[in-house]
């Protein structure tokens, strides 16, 4: 029972504790993976290929020697969950809007998303960080919890690697159009089993509403998993969400996602309680796939 009883504590330790303060493991990957690609950098996909498979095949290799252990299995679980921090975030933006200090609110929300915040109202900033609490609550809780259900450590580390690398090169951009493609790729094959869990566990809250904004509006966005995600969150919690985003000189539309009313900062609190509640699941769902799987071994 180390995986399951490893899931439980590494989660609990994430909620009680938040990310290291130092010697973060992620922070190290992203190092690592900044002096690879000085190395490996190439305006192709073949260079692309070879820089994700060397460091998402190492980040499974080294998960692979981690003992199977309660302990080890914690550690690495606590390592790689963001819940904890991306509520923090989220309150900390609340915070800053609540006490109507506008520059420090537009300051804050670069900590969540990368869309230019300098025009943004209140319900704007409101709205980036709803969004970033439903996405992020998906890769940074849910996708990993399951991954390390189903694979451990290796699950764990390997999950997380292909992750951060897509945050790093998988954007699309002049740069990155072809050496970020099979990052990015990547990133969509492995969150497309935990999206929809995300979203199916956020739709539990309020299952009519957020099952139809899914069904009718996941397809608007530009990104296969976020879409059903920030959708059903929407539905979830009655509020319209998406629209257009400026990223420097791109300027995005994605779609309208819901059908109920425009954000408000005092809405950002309840995406975090809907949050927290679709990580509860999501950890025991771990659980069941976790003592399922130890029982397959046998």
């Amino acid at each position: 029972m180390g995986r399951a009883v490893g899931l439980v504590l590494g989660y609990a330790a994430d909620r009680l504790l938040g990310d290291p303060s130092r010697w973060h493991p992620v922070a190290g990957f992203g190092r690592v993976a900044a002096a690879l690609e000085a190395c490996t950098y190439d305006d192709s996909r073949a260079a692309g290929v070879l820089h994700t498979l060397v460091l998402v095949g190492g980040s499974v290799a080294l998960g692979r020697v981690v003992p199977e252990r309660t302990w080890p299995v914690a550690l690495c679980t606590w390592a790689v969950l963001g819940g904890r921090s991306l509520a923090r975030e989220a309150d900390a933006v609340h915070s800053r809007l609540s006490g109507g200090d506008l520059a420090a609110a537009r300051e804050q929300v670069t900590h969540l998303v990368g869309r230019d915040p300098s025009t943004l109202g209140p319900d704007e900033i409101a709205r980036a960080t709803i969004e970033s609490v439903a996405e992020n609550s998906s890769d940074a809780v849910v996708a990993p919890l399951l991954w390390g259900a189903v694979a451990g450590p290796a699950g764990l580390f390997g999950y997380r690697a292909a992750n951060t690398l897509d945050a790093m090169v998988g954007h699309r951009s002049a740069h990155y159009a072809r050496f970020g493609w099979a990052a990015a790729r990547l990133d969509d094959l492995v969150n497309l089993v935990p999206a929809r869990v995300t979203a199916l566990l956020a739709a539990a809250a309020r299952p009519r509403p957020a099952l139809a904004a899914w069904r009718r509006d996941a397809g608007r966005h530009p990104s296969p998993n976020a879409g059903p995600v920030e959708a059903s969150f929407a539905g979830a919690l009655g509020l319209r969400l998406g629209g257009v985003n400026r990223y420097g000189d791109d300027v995005q539309d994605r779609g309208q996602l819901g059908s109920g009313r425009p954000p408000r900062p005092a809405d950002i609190p309840r995406a975090v309680r809907l949050a927290d509640g679709v990580g509860l699941g999501a950890l025991t769902l771990a659980v069941l796939a976790a003592t399922a799987a130890r029982r397959a071994r046998r």
